[in-house]
């Protein structure tokens, strides 16, 4: 049964192995966030973790370092690609199907196994012109339309974002879309509650907390 979800930034310089203590100063309230569901999910104690990510390395890495430290369960990674928001919503769907509340021997729903969904993945690239791809003002835009998409539980609105803003450079659109194909299909009656959002370096990082 799905018992926790989230979303995750996934920068490097969160990490106090990485990041000056300036650097993660500009990012104190992203990481405290991360810190706040770090202690969520372990009063959660769930058996398997999904996390899904643009990035292989930093981009499961990060998220688990702040979520999943001392976790000795399951973790199922998947990486998305290319492919357009829909598909992974899509697919989100199939997984929760198949490895969350798969069939029973008797045909029923399994439900005794307690899984926990992050979704990886950082916003607009573009929201500085200092930031790493200098500033479009589709990056913005993304980022302050994709959270009230979220409040709004606009899961079309969601899922057609990177159509009205093709500049925005993100990387994690289609991570959270693949979160939103599993709450869509458990059923479940989900409440988004942003826990931070900051972009001093021109990247765009949000957390998101899902009351299920």
């Amino acid at each position: 049964m799905l018992s926790f979800a989230c979303i995750s930034p996934h920068p490097p310089l969160l990490l106090p192995t990485v990041g000056s203590p300036e650097d993660r100063q500009k990012v104190k309230k992203t990481i405290e966030s991360l810190q706040f569901l770090g202690r969520k999910i372990n009063e959660n104690k769930p058996d398997t973790i999904i996390i899904s990510s643009p990035h292989e390395n930093w981009g499961f890495n990060v998220p688990l370092f702040f979520l999943a430290l001392e976790f000795k369960g399951k973790i199922m990674p998947y990486l998305t690609g290319a492919e357009p928001p829909a598909f992974y919503f899509n697919l989100g769907r199939k997984v929760y199907q198949s490895e969350i509340n798969p069939p029973s021997a008797s045909g029923g729903g399994g439900q005794k196994t307690k899984i926990a969904v992050i979704a990886s993945g950082d916003m607009s690239h573009c929201l500085k012109g200092d930031g790493p791809y200098g500033f479009h003002p589709d990056g913005p835009k993304f980022d302050e339309t994709l959270i009230q998409f979220l409040k709004d539980k606009n899961i079309k609105g969601i899922l057609n974002l990177d159509n009205n803003f093709p500049e925005a450079a993100e990387c994690g659109l289609r991570s959270f879309s693949f979160l939103l194909g599993i709450l869509k299909e458990s059923g479940l009656d989900w409440t988004p509650e942003i826990l931070s959002y900051e972009g001093p370096f021109g990247v765009g990082y949000l957390v998101a907390n899902f009351k299920l």
